[in-house]
């Protein structure tokens, strides 16, 4: 039964405090204060000092007033051994431009790799597909070369600046190095002070074959053939090495040393061009206008845009080895990705490698994406841009009878959407059609990467993302599937034999399709109704949810299909997607729970094929079913059987969704906004024993709320959310007994007790909801929390963790 409330003024010994006591209380006090609520923001400008001889921020607190100094100092990636290859050593990046770090294969005491990656740098031969002739080209890399033999090094990769500092010693002398990726302009910065008898130290590029990594796994298609090799030009100090294409255009890394005093620093530039021969220029331009700046003016600027970026959330819980994982993704996020770069590929931009030199959707990109919700980072939203830019190559994909009203996305494309070779595996992967093979049916993904611009509606309830995006892209893709429903004899509406990614097999039915045809039409229901759209199909999408055929299960759970029972290992949870992350199925009834235990439980029990992010998304189902022990127990399996030293993955090459996902699953214990309508947003619903205390401001919900909540010796002290956009706020706040609700002022607010857990508070944009246990007075600083107990860190440190 609901029933409405007013807070009770607090009485006796515990007036409420004016916002000037609170204020006075956090300045005295250290960490980041929240007066009576929080501040909106906390201001960029609270760092504290920079590392080493950089320039200092202005209004530094000491280091242990500073949470977010705090974390992200804790979280430092150490190499106190010589990284032997890309998944052990430091990685730079800026969304477009990358580098791995590690020694020279071959060449471990005579040279350090510095790899230059590009994520626009692909081939344009569509003829050969999207794994061939589309995919991501190598472009080299350099070797710094010490005059002696390398005996020993110290580095460290701080988050804050993003920047690689340290020595690397010789039997010489030493290199004393610092490193960057400048977040805006694109360029490598690499400063190196020798020692007297390391003066002599050389840079080398070597640039790399131009022809897809692929080559090196399979055998290549008929006709086709690597690009000319690259020629190394000089133009008035600044080297140059062009790659012409045989597609026409080119790749130009471009490069120069500058000396002041003792430092070396080497300013490298990678342009891309294609049809033109323009990237020369480009090169050459960049390189020119950057080499005039020294290191610590280039730096300046860069460590300010990180700065700003880290501080737009904030998390911070007991388990140091996971908390400095965490932290180390935000990191590896931000670097491999912008809204404006090419949604990230298998590897992002450190290309090594690999038999997946192109973008993968049938998983890969949904699950590289979605931490950046919670973590309030929508400005590298890349999905949500290049579905939107590129929406006519999601046509031109479509077989020709289905082109004028459908749209769907190929297993792999390049970064523009494109596939080339749809329908011959060799090359690449198209979208297929139901009941027929080859090419292979796989047709979901384009829906599941929709949910994924869904998740960034609902988190910033910005309508033109639903109106101009979405519900369009949505309606088409949906209309593919409305081609081949067909009534079976049991009156329900069926599907032709479709793929499920990537078991094997095609089946009647498919999980996979039914439950995000299920979706889908839910979607466009809702989205029709707030968009005011009088939409002709909305017969159709009711009809689809009324008469579809019940999700195939046997005495195991959930099948693949009709056709296919889950019988062996299979890394994928594509037939779980109803589950998670979609959401449809919940286990809001005893027996839908017993149903998604019995499936995650199975699905789970099969070893050999397992690979890292089912261990990501096991850990996410049993959060949703508010399991934290169960959660823990699958990250804790991901992190000692696939997590690599610098928290990198590998699968025969390089996949960065892995690792990003296993944020996610942090995010899904930590809060959840799922739900019909007005989502509720569940406050620490799945947290292990083990993680008493917890800080989590800023952290963004679906309905487009902040939320800020803090947890002491096990239980919920306070929570306050934000409203940005004036959204239906529902919370099960998780606070024990009386509550009271008050605004940014301190002033009761009126609150509807929902069941549940659950109260609903009446907030318009840009008002705030503080909750706590009623006459409580609870510390309303953000703080770092104590670690349980020490980790070693990620990276190299000298005893292997």
């Amino acid at each position: 039964m609901e029933r409405t409330q007013w807070n009770e003024p607090p009485g006796g010994a515990m007036p409420s405090p004016s916002r000037r006591t609170v204020l006075a209380t956090g300045s005295a006090l250290g960490g980041t204060l929240l007066a009576t609520g929080l501040p909106a923001q906390a201001s960029a400008a609270d760092h504290g000092a920079d590392h080493g001889s950089a320039p200092s921020d202005a209004y530094a607190p000491s280091t242990s007033s500073d949470p977010w100094r705090t974390v992200l100092d804790d979280a430092d990636l150490v190499w106190e051994r010589m990284p032997k290859t890309w998944y052990e050593g430091p990685y730079l990046g800026n969304g477009f431009l990358g580098s791995g770090i590690y020694a020279e294969p071959g060449r471990e005491t005579e040279a350090v790799r510095f790899n230059i990656q590009h994520s626009e740098v692909q081939d344009h031969r569509p003829q050969f597909g999207s794994l061939f002739g589309l995919a991501r080209l190598p472009i080299g890399h350099f070797t710094l070369e010490p005059v002696g033999t390398i005996t020993g090094l110290n580095w460290r990769l701080g988050l804050r600046d993003a920047e690689l500092t340290g020595t690397l010693t010789t039997d010489r002398g030493t290199l004393t190095i610092r490193a960057l990726i400048h977040t805006t302009r694109s360029v490598l910065a690499v400063e190196v002070t020798p020692s007297r008898g390391e003066r002599d130290f050389r840079w080398v590029f070597h640039p790399a074959d131009a022809i897809s990594p692929r080559a090196a796994f399979k055998p290549v298609p008929p006709g086709y053939t690597g690009n000319p090799p690259a020629g190394i030009e000089q133009h008035d100090g600044v080297s140059a090495a062009v790659q012409p294409l045989l597609s026409g255009g080119q790749h130009v890394t471009a490069w120069r040393e500058r000396t002041l005093g003792s430092r070396r620093t080497l300013y490298v530039n990678v342009a891309h061009s294609y049809p033109k021969s323009t990237a020369l220029r480009q090169a050459l331009a960049t390189v020119r206008a950057t080499v005039l700046l020294p290191y610590d003016a280039l730096a300046l600027t860069h460590r300010a845009w990180w700065h700003a970026f880290y501080r737009k959330s904030f998390l911070s819980l007991p388990d140091a080895r996971i908390q400095r994982f965490y932290w180390i993704q935000l990191y590896k996020t931000a670097s491999a990705a912008r809204r404006d770069a090419p949604a990230m590929a298998t590897s992002g931009p450190w290309l090594e490698p690999t038999p997946w030199p192109a973008t993968w959707w049938n998983l890969n990109v949904q699950l590289e994406y979605w931490l950046i919700h919670g973590s309030n980072h929508l400005e590298l939203d890349a999905v949500t841009r290049s579905l939107s830019e590129f929406r006519d190559h999601l046509k031109a994909e479509m077989a020709p009878a289905y082109r004028s009203d459908s749209l769907g996305i190929p297993r792999t494309t390049d970064a523009s959407l494109v596939n080339g070779g749809a329908t011959d595996p060799v090359l690449g992967y198209g979208v297929g059609i139901p009941g027929q093979d080859p090419p292979t049916p796989e047709v979901g993904n384009l829906v599941w990467a929709l949910h994924n611009v869904w998740l960034s509606y609902r988190h910033t309830m910005d309508k033109s993302i639903l109106r101009d995006v979405l519900f369009p892209l949505l309606r088409k893709a949906v209309n593919y599937y409305l081609h081949f429903l067909e009534p079976g004899a049991d009156g329900k509406l069926h599907l032709p034999a479709t793929f499920s990614p990537e078991y094997g097999g095609n089946s009647r039915d498919c999980n996979y399709d039914l439950m995000l045809l299920t979706w889908g039409c839910r979607t466009l229901l809702d989205s029709a109704e707030l968009l005011g759209v009088e939409d002709e199909l909305v017969p159709r999408w009711r009809e689809v949810l009324a008469k579809r055929v019940a999700y195939p299960t046997d005495a195991n759970g959930f099948m693949i299909g009709a056709d296919i029972p889950f019988a062996k290992s299979h890394r994928h949870y594509s037939h779980l997607l109803a589950v998670y992350p979609l959401y449809e199925l919940t286990g809001d009834t005893p027996d839908e729970k017993a149903l998604i235990e019995k499936s995650l439980a199975h699905w789970v029990g099969f070893e050999g094929a397992l690979q890292g992010y089912t261990f990501t998304g096991a850990a996410s189902m049993s959060a949703l079913l508010g399991k934290g022990e169960d959660a823990l127990s699958y990250l804790g399996q991901l992190m000692a059987r696939f997590i690599q030293p610098n928290t990198m993955y590998k699968e025969s090459g390089p996949v960065i969704e892995t690792p990003l996902s296993a944020a996610q699953s942090v995010h899904d214990m930590v809060c959840q906004s799922w739900g019909d309508g007005s989502s509720v947003i569940r406050v620490f619903p799945a947290l292990p024993a083990a993680w008493a205390d917890l800080t989590v401001h800023d952290f963004r919900t679906q309905g487009a709320f902040l939320l800020s909540a803090v947890r002491k010796g096990g239980r919920t002290r306070w929570v306050r959310l934000v409203s940005e956009a004036g959204a239906p706020c529902v919370v099960r706040h998780g606070i024990a007994g009386a509550i009271e609700v008050r605004d940014g002022r301190g002033r009761p607010l009126r609150f509807t007790d929902v069941g549940g857990g659950a109260i609903q508070v009446a907030l318009r944009k840009g008002e705030s909801a503080l909750i706590t246990g009623k006459g409580d007075r609870p510390d309303l600083r953000i703080v770092a929390v104590e670690p349980n107990e020490e980790a070693p860190r990620w990276g190299l440190p000298a005893v292997a963790p």
